[in-house]
């Protein structure tokens, strides 16, 4: 009877702990949506390394996620939805960038206030922002790029 008891108790600690992690993997996935959360969404035109769980930052310091990530069909460019933290309302003329941690480190979502006094409602739109920098691209473009304009090297007069 003792070990039943004992087995029973473990079975429903494992039970528990299965639910928080279930839980916990529901809110990371941007389905379960923080009490009074406001949506805003923006377009880039490269969100290279942005998808949906993605932390919006403003000054370092997370206020929101990514919940949506989509193609708008009519101007190919990357439609994000994001759910910000309603304590923090955002102006009309902000500014969204997609930037890293780093050189290699992971993408997140930077907002930056602009000087209006409008402040941006729930499913309003940020029109000012910047996609992602391809950073092997700079890096093929500086290494292969001459300084003379590029081309072939002229043959020396001897």
């Amino acid at each position: 009877m003792k070990n039943s008891t004992v087995e029973t108790l473990i079975g429903a600690a494992v039970v528990l702990i299965a639910a928080g992690f279930l839980f916990f993997a529901y809110q990371a996935s941007g389905k379960g949506s923080a009490s009074g959360a406001y949506r805003v969404s923006a377009e880039f035109d490269n969100a290279e390394g942005i998808n949906v769980g993605t932390d919006v930052r403003a000054a370092g310091v997370k206020i929101g996620s990514v919940v949506g990530f989509s193609l708008n069909p009519e101007n190919f460019q990357a439609k994000v939805v994001m759910e910000l933290d309603p304590a923090l309302k955002i102006t009309e003329d902000a500014t969204a960038k997609v930037t890293a941690e780093g050189l290699l480190g992971s993408k997140f979502i930077s907002l930056e206030q602009g000087g209006a006094e409008t402040m941006l409602a729930e499913g309003g739109v940020i029109s000012n922002t910047q996609g992602a920098v391809d950073i092997w691209s700079l890096i093929s473009q500086a290494m292969f790029e001459r300084k003379d304009g590029g081309g072939t090297p002229e043959p020396q007069a001897q």
